[in-house]
């Protein structure tokens, strides 16, 4: 990909990530949902319910893929049939856009099915930063990096996450997935300013928002995604709204599902947040 500047983002608006529930009720009720999220490697398969129903949504919806088994961090080699099967899944859906995390899943050969934190090196960053250069390279397009929760930190660590983050996305001229819940998350477990990390994010790079609920354990918190979003985290979507502009935004729910009438709710709560912000940035 070229090291030109990121182009004027897209916006789709307010959007939910599509569960296998929530099916029908899209395609009878046809809600008032910008746009859908998918995981991409719940579609990654040659056939099948999963993949007919999202034949007949995205018909009415803009689709976006995001990832949870790229493992961009990893010191594994790249899997290639990962890649090529995410390829040819793009082809199909012709999503919006693409995204991952920074974080790694796994290591020789074994996926540990969890987001695991990087240490925040320069030699880290290059690493990372290569292998989406590559990745973009074969795609064709440039893709969104999530910031991920993390609960552990690494003696080696040497620059603040959001500095690492800013990093890699310089190097490998890729895009950002912020997602407020994380930052969030991860600013209670390791006793941050969440502010401070928001406010350091290169507002040109960010692409989405992620919106998400949690588990509070006392002492820390779990990015669980079976809560509905809290207080807090509004109150810092609407200073990303602030910083960032125009964005778009969806809710993340994987557990405790509830009906989508209850997610709905949720996402025009994002809207009323989102909208005499944007309002005012243009008056």
């Amino acid at each position: 990909m070229s090291k030109d500047k990121p182009p004027t983002r897209p916006y789709l608006g307010f959007g939910l990530g599509l569960r296998t529930d929530h099916y029908n009720a899209v395609l009878k009720q046809k809600p008032d949902v910008d746009w859908f999220e998918i995981i991409s490697e719940n579609y990654m398969v040659p056939g099948g319910k999963p993949l007919y129903y999202l034949d007949k949504i995205r018909q009415d919806y803009p689709i976006v893929m995001h990832g949870v088994s790229m493992s961009l961090g990893s010191s594994d080699p790249l899997n290639k049939d990962y890649l090529k099967d995410l390829k040819a899944l793009a082809k199909r859906v012709q999503p919006a856009w693409i995204s991952d995390h920074l974080c790694w899943t796994g290591v020789h050969g074994k996926n540990m099915h969890d987001l695991l934190p990087m240490p925040y090196t320069e030699e880290a960053a290059k690493h990372m930063a290569d292998r989406i250069s590559y990745v973009q390279e074969f795609l064709g397009q440039r893709i969104l990096l999530e910031n991920a929760s993390s609960y552990v930190t690494y003696a080696q660590s040497d620059m603040e996450e959001w500095d690492f983050l800013a990093a890699i996305v310089e190097q490998a001229d890729c895009l950002i997935l912020l997602d407020i819940n994380n930052i969030y998350v991860s600013a209670f477990n390791h006793d941050f300013d969440a502010l401070e990390y928001l406010n350091a994010v290169p507002t040109e790079r960010v692409q989405q928002f992620h919106l998400a609920g949690h588990e509070n354990n006392g002492h820390y918190i779990v990015d669980t995604h079976d809560h509905p979003v809290i207080d807090p985290v509004w109150e810092l979507y609407a200073h990303a709204v602030r910083r960032f502009g125009a964005v778009s935004a969806m809710i993340e729910r994987d557990d405790n599902i509830p009906p989508l009438e209850e997610l709905l709710a949720e996402l025009d709560h994002a809207r009323t947040i989102a909208k005499p912000i944007l309002e005012e940035s243009v008056a």
